[in-house]
């Protein structure tokens, strides 16, 4: 069964003591939530009050005179003046303020009638409350009395004290001695003014004398000075002043006894006279004067600032000069204003109960206890219930009508302490002024209060259950506290729910519920580790926060700046910005460096992560810079090193600037060590220099330094002699001396010149020595290639430099006089070693360079013709007698030579041997295509290979069926031991399946690299052109001929490209073959064949894109047969044939010898001219209406592609009947793959080559060489099928 609670609370309020202007009271305070419901009297308390002195200053407009107080019933106001009733309202003058006790005393007439002491009293019907007393004081303005004074006569060497005697006023009093003009006397040990504005003199001097000694008293507080009579001074000059021992002239007794009440500043001052002027010193007796202790006023006076209890006891001060001294002791005593040691409580107790009330209070002297009830002594008030007992007042029985208002009252002669208790007696049931329903949120982990404020008498007793459970929570995380909260500390989730805290007492009870939440921990998971991060960058320091998310919407993320938020404008000019937990910080400064720190916030708890951010920047420029140690040929520089902005300076770079040679221009002189300030400077001499340092770091180089101020070092002789001497012979009979010269700065003076030394090695003769001021020097008349000694020496006008080093030069060269002999070499294949005997030193005439050896390919074995290869050298440094040469070609003739070189060239090559290459495997086949493709049947054919490196024994022919699948079919052979054989048909295949077919060609020693060719079988056997393509060496060579095909002839359209207007242009060892394209995209190829050898060459496939073809390599005057062949190996017919003569070479040089004569030049200016003039008529006829034959031919057939292919063979070829524009024969034709295809318009795009519209050439060829694949062919005869 759940008990009444009280539903009269609105917010969580409790005891509250009260601290009221200048003073502190004890009070009770009922809570307004229960005043609101329950009219509980209260006794009067006393809140405000005015100061315990208050000062009427006169340029303050009023005074008030402040009295507040708070009870129920509302209390009522009356004071004292001086112990003596007094009622402000009474007083027209004084303005009363409503429901207070607070008067103002207006400043508008004669203040001194208010000065007094005066008390408040705050009453209602169950006590009364009084405040401090406060002295209003109307201070009066000082004023020096109107006097006149006679002059001070003293004598010369005598003491002497002008007084001052300042008017009485309010505190602070300044004192100052100053002239009628305002000139402050000056004070010294002679001379000085003492605590009580006295100015003393220890001995009078001639300069003394003076009509305007003047006293100046400032009152500050009151804004106050006042100045008194001048005084007049007349010291009477005697001829000796008679030395004398000191005496003090104050304090004027032996001893004196001062006090002090603690905290205050104590003053002791001890001024002597004597002559000489006196010395004084301060001591404390038995002690150490104290730390804190201070000497001012020339030595003469001793402070200690607020005194301590400890600071008591005896001091000594002693005056002394050479005659003697004299000492003052000083006892110092403190004493203390009262202080609390038992302030009086107010209580709220239960009718019946026993109350007791205690107040002490300690201080020197001791202070008297002063008790009174509702403002009146006790005995004015007497209780029979109420004994008094020393300290303690006690309240046997106590009744409500023993409620009151209790004073205690301790003082001394240094002051006065008040304090008011409530005392009060009354039986109340609780009430709970939390507010009920209150929610709480815990952190998992951390702590939580959750509170239950009570008010009651007597007090209650305070439980605490959870989940309507009638038991009390307990356990060793729970705690309940006197005020009623109850604490749990390191709250777990099982801690949720509904708690309930219940409060009794012998009135009744009272309860309350409240709900807790607990919630995850706010935890950073990604923090931000220390970054080092360069100026001018952008820095991104990361953070990452899970937390509860109950708390989404009033989850943070807060940056922090040295404990300092960082504010987040978003504008343009910010350079802060937050994005996802990430701080960018944009154009990084110096003043960005600093701990930065992650708070991440929700309404429960929050957690942080700090990092240190540090800016890298080079040094700081050193500053500043000073020389010193100048000597002739040095100078010591020191510096202070910058700040290395968090990157250690790891060196200083110290550069040199001087004024004559290179003004301006800073260099490098010397690098020291990061940890150095200061280095030694090797200078040299004559030099005007000026130095500046720079720092370097990891992350650069400072600014350097303000230069220093020059320095200049006197003349001297050279340091060094020349460097880097270098001994040449260009000719043989003569001996080049080149040297560095020195650099100007290293002349060390005016007048530099070298003197070079020379003799020879080889005999004994004198040194020659010649003087020259540039830095080269040649010796003719020289033996070739003989050994000199040879040194170089500078001077100037101040003497020579160091002694010169010798060093060791030949004479001019001359080339090589011998050749290697037995020259012999060790064939391998494609390697040969080769070896010689070594050149005669003496026949070489120079230095040995080594040996060369040139080799070049005589021919092939396997052709009779000779070949033209270019000639190949390799270079063999040092004296060596063999080499391998690498890279032969196989079952080759070879020649070769052997030579030795020097500096001068090469010399004469040995005896040419020749040698041959033994046989090799042949190199791949250029071409291996597959034809026709059957259900059964593939026909494949080829050309040899390029080079056979031997003679051919036949091919190696394998196949195997490879369908998609990871198994592959056993590999099938055929050997074919014709080598004239280019094609193969291979029969008995599986229909509708994937092969793959490997070519090698094969000598006597084996078979060389594999050509692979993949196809697919078909479903059914077509009718189709058979490929019918011989290869083969025939006794007359003729152009390869094809069968006539039994299918119908294609149309030009379907198989042959869109060609027309083939025309051709010769020089004498290339052709350029020309066409019009007609638009389709077609390839096709071009072979040609030297009609002496019978051998056929084939381009790459060509695109008809293209508008032209250079055939380069020809030979001169040679007779060549061309064709254009399709792109398929069904049909052999060409598209144009034609036969070209290449030019003779000689016809070329006689050509080249008329050129160059007028004549000649001007006649061929004149055919160019007219040929120009034609080519543009024929042009323009041409537009008007002509039209190609080609075009004709190409409308009467139409398009019959679809005749010559089959949807079910699954290798592309096609077929092409059409007849040559230039002669009947059929052409060998032979289809190569795009990609393979390097001739081109884009291979000679990049030269200087012109052609007409029809592709013809115009001008000399300067092209590249033809980059192609070309096969030589055999005349055809038929080849197995």
């Amino acid at each position: 069964m759940r008990l009444q609670r009280s539903p009269l609370l609105a917010a969580v309020l409790g005891l509250i003591t009260c601290i009221c202007v200048f003073h502190t009271t004890a009070a009770i305070d009922i809570p307004l939530e229960v005043l609101s419901h329950i009219n509980i009297e209260q006794l009067p308390t006393i809140t405000a009050q005015s100061p315990s002195s208050l000062i009427a200053f006169p340029f303050d407009e009023s005074f008030p005179m402040t009295c507040e107080a708070k009870g129920n019933p509302e209390p009522e106001f009356r004071w004292t003046k001086n112990g003596q009733e007094f009622d402000p309202s009474l007083d027209p003058r004084l303005m009363k303020e409503e429901n207070s006790g607070t008067f103002v005393i207006p400043n508008n007439g004669n203040l001194t009638e208010y000065q007094g002491t005066y008390r408040c009293y705050a009453s209602n019907k169950l006590g009364t409350a009084i405040s401090k007393e406060i002295e209003f004081i109307v201070p009066h303005v000082p004023k020096f009395p109107k006097e006149t004074l006679d002059p001070v006569v003293v004598e010369e060497g005598q003491p002497f004290t002008l007084k001052c005697n300042p008017p009485k006023g309010i505190p602070p009093l300044q004192i100052y001695w100053m002239t009628i003009n305002l000139q402050h006397i000056e004070q010294d040990e002679r001379v000085s003014m003492g605590l009580n504005g006295d100015l003393y003199f220890s001995h009078a001097v001639e300069k003394d004398s003076g009509r305007d000694y003047c006293c100046f008293a400032a009152f500050p507080r009151i804004r106050t000075i006042v100045q008194k009579t001048a005084m007049s001074v007349i010291v009477q000059t005697t001829n000796a002043i008679l030395e004398r021992k000191p005496s003090l002239l104050t304090p004027s007794t032996a001893t004196s006894e001062t006090q002090l009440v603690k905290g205050e500043d104590l003053k002791l001052e001890c001024i002597a006279e004597g002559f000489p002027t006196p010395q004084v010193e301060w001591v404390k007796m038995g002690h150490q004067l104290p730390t804190k202790a201070k000497v001012e006023n020339h030595g003469k006076l001793l402070i200690v600032p607020r005194v301590e209890q400890e600071d008591s006891g005896k001091y000594m001060c002693k005056a002394k000069n050479g005659l003697g001294e004299a000492v003052h002791y000083f006892t110092l005593k403190i004493e203390e204003p009262p202080e609390w040691v038992i302030e009086p409580e107010s209580q709220l107790s239960m009718i019946g109960s026993e109350v007791l009330i205690k107040c002490s209070a300690s201080g020197t002297p001791q202070p008297t206890i002063t008790w009174r009830v509702n403002g009146e002594l006790l005995q004015g008030a007497p209780a029979a219930n109420r004994k008094v007992f020393d300290d303690t007042i006690a309240l046997r029985n106590a009744k409500a009508s023993d409620s009151a208002v209790y004073q205690c009252e301790a003082s001394n002669k240094h002051g006065t302490l008040l304090s008011n208790a409530n005392i009060m007696i009354m039986n109340l049931s609780p009430i709970i002024l939390t507010k009920e329903g209150e929610d709480y949120s815990a952190v998992e982990g951390k702590g939580v209060m959750m509170h239950c404020n009570v008010f009651s008498s007597p007090p209650s007793t305070i439980t605490w259950s959870k989940d309507d459970s009638s038991d009390s929570v307990e356990g060793p995380r729970l705690t309940i506290h006197e005020n009623g909260s109850l604490e749990i500390y390191s709250v777990e989730k099982g801690d949720t729910g509904q708690y309930t805290c219940l409060a009794k007492n012998t009135e009744g009870s009272s309860a309350i519920d409240a709900m807790l939440y607990v919630k995850d921990p706010t935890r950073i998971v990604v923090a931000q580790e220390d970054l080092q991060i360069l100026i001018g960058t952008t820095a991104q320091l990361s953070c990452l926060a899970e937390y509860d998310k109950s708390f989404s919407n009033d989850f943070e993320l807060l940056w922090e700046k040295d404990d300092m938020k960082i504010a987040l404008n978003n504008t343009e000019n910010s350079r802060y910005f937050v994005e996802d937990g990430i701080l960018q910080i944009i154009n990084v400064s110096h003043r960005d460096q600093g701990v930065y720190t992650c708070v991440a916030r929700t309404p429960v708890d929050r957690d942080t992560a700090s990092a240190l951010l540090m800016v890298l920047d080079v040094p700081d420029a050193p500053e500043p810079l000073l020389l010193s140690e100048h000597k002739s040929k040095s100078v010591k520089l020191k510096w202070i090193p910058g700040d290395d902005h968090n990157s250690s300076t790891t060196e200083f770079i110290i550069e040199y600037e001087e004024s004559q040679w290179e003004p301006g221009n800073w260099k490098e002189l010397l690098r020291v060590p990061g940890n150095h300030n200061s280095a030694v400077l090797k200078l040299h001499g004559h030099v005007d220099y000026r130095f500046r340092v720079s720092g370097l770091n990891a992350v650069g180089r400072s600014l350097p330094s303000k230069p220093t101020e020059r320095y200049k070092t006197p003349p001297a002789a050279p340091d060094k002699n020349p460097e880097n001497i270098k001994i040449e012979g260009h000719l043989p009979h003569e001996m080049d001396i080149n040297w560095e010269p020195l650099l100007p700065i290293e002349h060390n003076g005016p007048g530099l010149e070298y003197k070079v030394s020379y003799r020879r090695q080889d005999v004994e003769e004198d040194w020659k020595e010649h003087l020259v001021k540039r830095h080269s020097f040649v010796v003719k008349n020289t033996p070739t290639f003989v050994p000199y000694d040879i040194k170089i020496q500078a001077r100037n006008h101040q003497g020579w430099g160091p002694e010169p080093k010798i060093v060791t030069g030949y004479s001019g060269e001359d080339f090589p006089s011998a050749a290697p002999e037995n020259v012999a070499v060790e064939v391998n294949s494609s390697v040969v070693k080769v070896s010689w005997t070594r050149v005669h030193k003496d026949k070489l005439h120079g230095h040995l360079g080594g040996y060369r050896i040139n080799w070049w390919r005589l021919r092939s074995l396997a052709a009779s013709k000779k070949s033209h290869e270019d000639k190949h050298t390799l270079t063999l440094p040092g004296d060596q007698n063999h080499a391998t040469v690498p890279g032969l070609t196989p079952f080759s003739e070879y020649s070769l030579i052997v030579m030795t070189f020097n500096g001068r060239g090469n010399g004469p090559g040995s005896n040419q041997l020749n040698f041959k290459t033994p046989e090799g495997v042949p190199e791949k086949n250029p071409v291996f295509r597959v034809t026709d493709v059957q259900k059964h049947t593939v026909s494949l054919v080829w050309a040899p290979p390029l080079e056979p490196n031997g003679i051919l024994t036949g091919y190696l022919l394998e196949y195997q069926l490879i369908n998609d699948t990871e198994e592959m079919g056993p590999l099938q052979t055929v050997d074919i031991s014709n080598p004239d054989t280019t094609k193969w048909k291979l029969r008995d295949l599986e229909p509708v399946s994937k092969y793959k077919f490997y070519l090698r060609s094969c000598t006597t020693v084996g078979c060389g690299p594999v050509v692979s060719e993949e196809c697919t079988t078909t479903l059914e056997t077509t009718s189709t052109l058979t490929s019918t393509l011989g290869l083969s060496k025939s006794a007359s060579p003729s152009p390869p001929s094809t069968p006539k095909s039994p299918v119908t002839k294609p149309t030009r359209s379907t198989i042959v490209p869109a060609l027309s207007n083939f025309s051709s242009a010769v020089s004498d060892s290339f052709a350029n073959i020309s066409w019009i394209s007609g638009g389709e995209n077609t390839e096709f190829f071009i072979a040609y064949m030297n009609n002496r050898e019978g051998l056929w060459k084939i381009s790459e496939a060509l695109n008809t894109s293209k508008t032209f073809h250079i055939i380069d390599g020809l030979d001169p005057g040679t007779e060549y047969t061309v064709r254009l062949i399709p792109n398929s190996w069904v049909d052999n017919s060409s598209i144009f044939e034609d036969v070209i003569t290449t030019e003779f070479t000689g016809l070329a040089s006689i050509h080249g010898g008329i050129s160059t004569q007028g004549w000649f030049i001007g006649l061929m200016c004149a055919i160019a001219l007219l040929t120009l003039i034609l080519l543009i008529a024929c042009f323009v006829n041409r537009n008007k209406g002509g039209k190609y034959s080609v075009k004709e031919k190409e409308d009467l057939h139409p398009d019959v592609e679809s005749q010559g292919m089959n949807d079910d063979t699954f290798c592309e070829y096609s077929d092409n009947d059409e007849k040559p524009l230039k002669g009947s024969q059929h052409s060998l034709s032979r289809e190569i793959k795009a990609g393979d295809s390097g001739d081109s318009l884009v291979d000679y795009g990049d030269e200087d080559v012109q052609f007409n519209e029809d592709g013809s050439f115009i001008g000399e060829y300067a092209g590249r060489k033809e980059k192609r694949v070309s096969a030589e062919i055999k005349a055809t005869i038929q080849t197995p099928a």
